[in-house]
């Protein structure tokens, strides 16, 4: 999948996030030389087309005083771990939720949920949640916790242009 110059240059412009202002849009296509609907099109396309999954929000944790982060990991039945995993990545404490294939014998997990709270007793209580939403098809479970920050960015074109 190939992108033409112009989406090449919206992806290089907005890779480390939208300028804080009341029309971030704006500001892209004036500094791209751009119309805002051209690049609204052109976004839009690209998340329709595969090439970038979405706009969104992507919060420091620590800065919002979830210092507690957990990644969950749980040994899901093959046949639930679809329709479970879905409702364990609809709630709204859970910020990644994937199926992985486990690596027998050493790693017997499938389902991974990354869990954030201000304290860890607040992620216990929010992994137990998920564990009452797993219930008798989870055949074991463990959690991964988060001791700093390594990477907070999303991937980046070579360089950081276009």
């Amino acid at each position: 999948m190939s992108l033409d110059a112009t989406d090449r240059a919206i992806v290089a412009e907005t890779q480390a996030g939208l300028p804080l202002t009341e029309e971030p849009y704006a500001a892209v296509a004036a500094r791209l030389g751009l119309a805002e609907e051209e690049l609204l099109a052109r976004l839009r396309a690209m998340v329709e087309r595969g090439v970038i999954r979405r706009v969104a929000l992507a919060p420091n944790h620590y800065r919002l005083g979830m210092t507690a982060n957990g990644m969950t990991v749980w040994d899901v039945e093959d046949d639930a771990a679809e329709a479970l995993g879905a409702r364990v990545g609809a709630l709204d404490f859970v910020s990644h939720c994937y199926l992985r294939p486990r690596a027998l014998p050493v790693w017997p997990y499938n389902l991974f949920a990354m869990v954030h709270g201000a304290s860890r007793a607040e992620v216990e209580v929010k992994r137990a949640q998920i564990a009452g939403i797993l219930g008798a098809a989870c055949r074991g479970s463990d959690m991964l916790l988060s001791t700093r920050i390594l990477k907070k960015t999303g991937l980046r074109l070579a360089g950081g242009r276009a």
